[in-house]
């Protein structure tokens, strides 16, 4: 790692250096390395989007900057710290919405604040804040079973917010999405994040989303992944979700980003 920062002056929030994990292989003496030797670093108030193919370990060095899964090798840093037990500084959004069934939206997404010892008075206010900002202010009283799936994702990312994490780590949360609202949620999550000067990690599947999203691709190989590129994307923003090929610059950073990955596509590997 560099020695930038010794005068306070560090933008890193994360630092990924020379990650290698291996897990146990069941009947196998020895272990599957996943990871092999993966280093880069996460500026303050940018949006990184991850991707590589399937197995590769990309929610993996998620899991590791949360503080739920420790490396076989290398060290992960936030803010200077080597992350050695949960980190509650950061803010996940899994895959899933994941809001518990039996509570409201309002006591869904005020939960992270009623575990910080928040006054209630103080939940209120920042609750209905962040609810105005995804746009479900209304819905409050709603219990996510009467949410459409888009809207349960607004409240998964509002919980994630009301808290203000240092980092917010999104782990696909988009998959599962119909294609309009797909597109209207990283429309939303777009203005959100710049908004609010968040800094974000987004592992995804979709090279355009990547690319529509994030200020930098991190580019990751075929298992023992290592790291094939770390490219920047300089399209001016707000960036047309909607209608991708009219982003000025797009297309030169489409290619970028795939002439690394498509040598990792391999037949029969996509399902």
């Amino acid at each position: 790692m560099s020695d930038r920062g010794l005068n306070g002056m560090d933008d890193r929030v994360l630092v990924f250096d020379s990650i290698g994990q291996d897990f146990p292989s069941p009947g196998q003496r020895t272990p599957v390395r996943v990871l092999d030797g993966i280093s880069f670093e996460v500026d303050r108030g940018k949006f990184i989007a991850v991707i590589g193919p399937s197995g590769c370990g990309k929610s993996t060095l998620l899991h590791m900057a949360a503080g739920l899964l420790f490396p076989t090798r290398g060290s992960v840093h936030h803010r200077g710290h080597n992350v050695t037990s949960v980190n509650t500084e950061v803010g996940f959004v899994p895959q899933q919405a994941q809001l518990l069934p039996w509570k409201t939206l309002f006591e869904n997404v005020e939960l992270p604040l009623v575990l910080r010892g928040v006054s209630a008075p103080e939940r209120q206010k920042r609750v209905t804040d962040v609810l105005r900002s995804v746009g479900l202010l209304g819905f409050e009283q709603h219990f996510p079973s009467q949410l459409s799936g888009g809207m349960q994702k607004r409240g998964s990312i509002a919980r994630t917010l009301v808290y203000r994490p240092d980092v917010i780590l999104m782990d696909e949360p988009f998959g599962a999405l119909d294609a309009q609202t797909r597109m209207v949620m990283q429309s939303d999550l777009q203005t959100l994040s710049v908004e609010a000067g968040a800094t974000v990690i987004f592992v995804t599947h979709d090279i355009t989303e990547a690319v529509l999203l994030a200020d930098n691709v991190v580019v990751l190989s075929q298992r023992p992944s290592k790291l094939l590129a770390n490219i920047a994307i300089d399209l001016p923003r707000p960036r047309n979700m909607f209608e991708p090929f009219k982003n000025p610059g797009f297309d030169a950073a489409y290619d970028a980003v795939w002439t690394e990955f498509r040598s990792q596509i391999q037949v029969g590997q996509i399902h």
